[in-house]
Order: C-alpha cells, then structure tokens, then sequence
C-alpha cells in the first residue's frame, strides 16, 4: 500500500515536525489538536519551520506554500476516517496514548496502519486496545523531524509483515533512515542514551565537576554535538524523567533509576529550555 494520506494526532514539537516532513514528501496530512487554539498553534509552528528552511536555502518558497497547502488542522478525529497512516504524537502519557488508540481504531478504516512516536512505551501495551494489533507500530521519530536522519521503527510479535515494509518503505520515502527495534522500553536509542544522561546528573549531583566541564568534556573528549546535561535540558528534564521511570519500571535496572536531583529539579518545574531553566538558565 502506496501511503498518501497521513493523519498526525498532536501539533507540538514532535508532530508538527512529523507533519511537515510527511507534507514535504507530498503527503496529504491532517493534524489533530485538542482545540482551535491548540491547532492554530500548531500551524504556526510548522509555518515558522519552514520559513526557517527557506531562510537558509533549504526550500523555496514556492515549495513552502505548496507543503502548506498538502496540511490541514482539525479537532475532530472522524476527520481521520480516510488515513492511512495516523501517527500518534501526543504527550509521553501511556493512559492518554490507550485512549487515543481506542478512539482512533473505532474511527479509522479497518486497514488504516496505527503508529505512535512513542520513546519509551512499549507498543503491545498501544496495540492491545486495538482490534488491529497487526496493523500497530511505533515509529519513533527525533528532534528536530525535519533536520533529524533517524526513525526507529518498532515491531511488536502481532504486528504483520506487510504493516512492516509498508511503513519502512514510507518513512524512507520522507529521506529518513530506518532502524528496526523488537518491542522493549527504550528501544534502542534511548535504552543506551538515557543512562548516560542520568550518570552525568548523578555525577553533577555528586560534586565531581560543574555542569559546563561535563558538557565540555563530551563535547570536545567524546566529539558529540551536545554534552549529556546540555541534552538533558534540550530534551527536558520532566521527559527524560518519565522515560528514565519507564525503563526502570520495565528492566529494574539501577542505571536507569532516576537520580533525586533530576526527580527534585521536575519536581520545582525547572524542565529545561521548554521552562527556562533547567542545568542552564534561558533567555
């Protein structure tokens, strides 16, 4: 099945950014919002990322105005019963995720593909509130979409052979590169990332050396484009705890315990850039 229309269910960050690069492969996208101003915002969103692209030669704007024309916004999800593919993109919340599930496998054609971008939930717990678990993956997409190379593409041990190279030919399609991970917490990018995140905390709560040595330290020691704190305040901190809970909560393993800085500091509402504060304060 050749995907045209896309349905994206939540217009933050994440699913703003899913929807422009679906829309930029020439798909038919919808978002969903929750509201007229959640949706207004949303369109704002992708209108500025791609003025962005343009702005440093990525697009044109003839280009620009015919991605935004293949988006709409909606707060009605029976605006889904034509999709295809409906990517759930909504808040890290395993309840609100069931629930958005349920609806949509009640609104969307009995062949419609199920995803969520999910970073840590395990899809067999999303399919299971299903009718159509074969049809149900995750495709965990990065920040930020449009620049980010990687999806992951999760399988569960209901999901078909079919609903695989479908939704592996299509995120390819959107000039992404596709790894493939079995149905555990974390999958793999954040299994291996989110315990180096949490030892730099335990190792800043620690006393060992201040945030901008740590930070410095991998970037120029290690060559990565962020130091572990720095990526922690990028991702936010309320995040990076709740999948940090979900691994634990799945492996029981120590390293992937939350430290009780990291739990006190989402506890005071420093979540990172998204709050102003976080390691680092904000403009």
């Amino acid at each position: 099945m050749a995907i045209e229309r896309v349905g994206v269910i939540g217009g933050g960050l994440m699913g703003s950014g899913i929807a422009e690069v679906c829309a930029r492969a020439g798909g038919d996208v919808i978002v969903h919002e929750i509201d007229a101003s959640a949706a207004e915002a949303a369109l704002e969103r992708i209108e500025g990322s791609l003025a962005r692209a343009v702005d440093r030669g990525k697009l044109d704007s003839t280009e620009s105005d015919r991605v935004l024309a293949r988006i709409s916004v909606s707060t009605d999800l029976q605006h889904h019963a034509d999709r295809q593919l409906i990517i759930e993109a909504a808040t890290e919340n395993e309840k609100l995720k069931k629930e958005i599930f349920a609806d949509l496998d009640a609104v969307a054609p009995e062949d419609t593909i199920l995803a969520s971008n999910t970073s840590s939930i395990p899809i067999t717990r999303l399919a299971a509130v299903t009718d159509r678990p074969d049809r149900v993956v995750g495709l965990h997409f990065f920040n930020p979409v449009p620049v980010m190379a990687l999806v992951e593409m999760v399988t569960t041990v209901k999901t078909s052979q079919a609903t695989i190279e479908t939704v592996r030919s299509y995120s390819e399609s959107l000039g992404k590169t596709v790894i493939l991970a079995k149905d555990r917490a974390g999958f793999v990018v954040n299994m291996l990332l989110v315990p180096y995140m949490l030892a730099a905390i335990r190792m800043y709560e620690a006393g060992v050396a201040t945030a901008g040595d740590i930070d410095t330290g991998m970037r120029l020691g290690a060559n990565h484009p962020m130091g572990p704190l720095e990526l922690t305040d990028f991702v936010g901190l309320d995040t990076t705890k709740f999948v940090a809970d979900v691994l634990f909560e799945e492996f029981k393993e120590p390293l992937y315990a939350s430290p009780p800085l990291l739990t006190r500091m989402v506890e005071a509402g420093l979540h990172g850039r998204k709050s102003g504060e976080g390691f680092y304060k904000y403009g």
